[in-house]
């Protein structure tokens, strides 16, 4: 069961504070509508790194389809590719 306050509950914030965990994350409201969300650091950080792994499998993809489409390049281009990238 989430865990929803007002955000009027910040005035003491010690007690709204003490309700956060791992996977219990507190919802603030405002005027009654979901406004706000707490959450413990290292579940935020868990969330920041799947997002990070979700974007760059979407980039692969991309990769991917864009070489099936409109053909591969060689390794010798990606070398130099990197090199004149290494010199700017």
């Amino acid at each position: 069961m989430p865990t929803i306050k007002p955000v009027s509950d910040l005035r003491n914030y010690t007690s709204v504070l003490q309700d956060v965990a791992v996977g219990s994350p507190v919802y603030l409201t405002k005027n009654g509508r979901g406004c706000y969300a707490i959450v413990d650091i290292s579940e935020q950080e868990e969330y920041e790194k799947t997002k990070a792994a979700l974007e760059l499998m979407c980039k692969l993809e991309e990769g991917r389809k864009s070489g099936e489409e409109q053909g591969w390049i060689s390794e010798e281009e990606v070398r130099d590719h990197f090199k004149v990238k290494s010199n700017e």
